[in-house]
C-alpha cells in the first residue's frame, strides 16, 4: 500500500517534513551547549564526590606538614601562609582539574562528535565545570590555613575571592587543554602536569602578588589585569584549538 505524498515528504524529510523540524530543534547555541557539558561534569562529581572527600582532606593534611615539620614561630608560620597555600592549590588543583578531563571515555567522545557539538562549547564547559570545582577546594582550603598559621586575611574578602576564582579558571583551562594535548598517550598522567605545572606558575605567582598587594593595602588592579589577561589568553587558545584536538581525540 503506497503512502500519501505528503506522508512521504514527512518521512523522507523534505521541506516542510518532520526531520527538517528535528533538525532545528537539535540545534543548540553555543553557551546553551557549554552549559549542559558544565552541568553534566558538575553532576558526575557530585555523585562521586571525590574532590570534597578525597583531594580536600589530603590538601588539609599537606597545609598541616609545614607547622608540625618546622615548629616555626607564629610570624615565620604566618608569612609561610600565602606561599604554601599557592603551592597546595597547584599540586592538588592539578589532580581535581585533569580528573576531571579523564571522565569521558573514547566512545563518549565520539558520540559528542557525532551529535554535532560544538568543540569550542565543549572546552568551555569542561573548563568552566572543572573551575567551579577547584573555586570550591581553594576557597574551602583558606579554612585550615587560617587556623594552623594563624594567618590574619585582608579586609576585602571579596578582592581575595576574585582573585581566587580568577586563579582557578586559569588553571581549569590550563589543565583542560592538558588533558586533551595528552589525550590517549600512554604517559598520559606524568605527561600532562608536566605540561600544566610551568604554565601555571606565572598565574599563581600573579595571585600571590594579588594577595601580597591586598594585605599591605596597596592597589591590586595590576596584577588583577595580568590574571585576566591570562586566562583570556587561554580561553582563545582553547576554542581556537577545539576542533583539531577533538579530531585528535577520535
Amino acid at each position: 500500500m503506497r503512502l500519501p505524498r505528503r506522508r512521504q515528504a514527512v518521512r523522507l524529510g523534505r521541506p516542510g517534513g518532520g526531520d527538517a523540524r528535528g533538525e532545528d530543534r537539535v540545534r543548540v547555541g553555543f553557551w546553551r551547549s557549554a552549559g549542559l557539558i558544565a552541568l553534566r561534569d558538575l553532576r558526575v562529581e557530585i555523585r562521586s564526590g571525590e574532590a570534597l572527600t578525597v583531594v580536600f582532606p589530603f590538601a588539609v593534611v599537606a597545609s598541616w606538614v609545614a607547622p608540625l615539620a618546622t615548629n616555626a614561630s607564629p610570624l615565620l608560620l604566618r608569612d609561610l601562609a600565602a606561599p604554601v597555600y599557592w603551592l597546595i592549590t597547584l599540586l592538588f588543583g592539578m589532580m581535581v582539574v585533569l580528573r576531571q578531563t579523564a571522565v569521558e571515555t573514547r566512545a563518549q567522545r565520539r558520540a559528542l562528535a557525532l551529535t554535532g557539538l560544538d568543540p569550542a562549547a565543549r572546552f568551555a564547559g569542561r573548563s568552566g565545570a572543572s573551575g567551579l570545582v577547584l573555586a570550591a577546594v581553594a576557597g574551602t582550603l583558606v579554612i585550615p590555613v587560617i587556623i594552623f598559621y594563624d594567618y590574619r586575611p585582608p579586609s576585602g574578602a571579596w578582592l581575595m575571592a576574585l582573585v581566587i576564582l580568577l586563579a582557578a579558571a586559569g588553571l581549569a583551562m590550563l589543565g583542560t587543554l592538558a588533558g586533551d594535548v595528552t589525550i590517549g598517550l600512554r604517559a598520559r598522567t606524568s605527561l600532562a602536569p608536566l605540561l600544566m605545572a610551568p604554565l601555571a606558575v606565572p598565574r599563581l605567582m600573579g595571585a600571590a602578588q594579588s594577595l601580597e598587594s591586598l594585605v599591605a593595602g596597596k592597589s591590586i588592579i595590576t596584577w588583577v589585569l595580568v590574571l585576566v589577561i591570562a586566562d583570556l589568553g587561554l580561553a582563545a587558545a582553547g576554542v581556537m584549538s577545539a576542533r583539531a584536538l577533538e579530531e585528535i581525540s577520535l
